[in-house]
């Protein structure tokens, strides 16, 4: 498993960036890629395994 933070900082390295902040989730876009990733507020919790690979294959890494 790994903490909402390190998945973020892989995301902003791939060019995903923060397109709206809500109230429990954010989304992030990115400039070339289609869609919009929902990522939860929650930097130092842990992601469960299956959220995790669902956001990386949506962003496509």
């Amino acid at each position: 498993m790994a903490k909402v933070s390190e998945l973020l900082r892989r995301l902003k390295k791939d060019g995903w960036h923060i397109h709206r902040h809500g109230k429990k989730h954010d989304l992030y876009r990115h400039p070339e890629k289609n869609g919009e990733l929902v990522i939860p507020r929650h930097g130092s919790k842990e992601l469960a395994k299956g959220t995790l690979h669902s956001i990386l294959k949506e962003a496509g890494l």
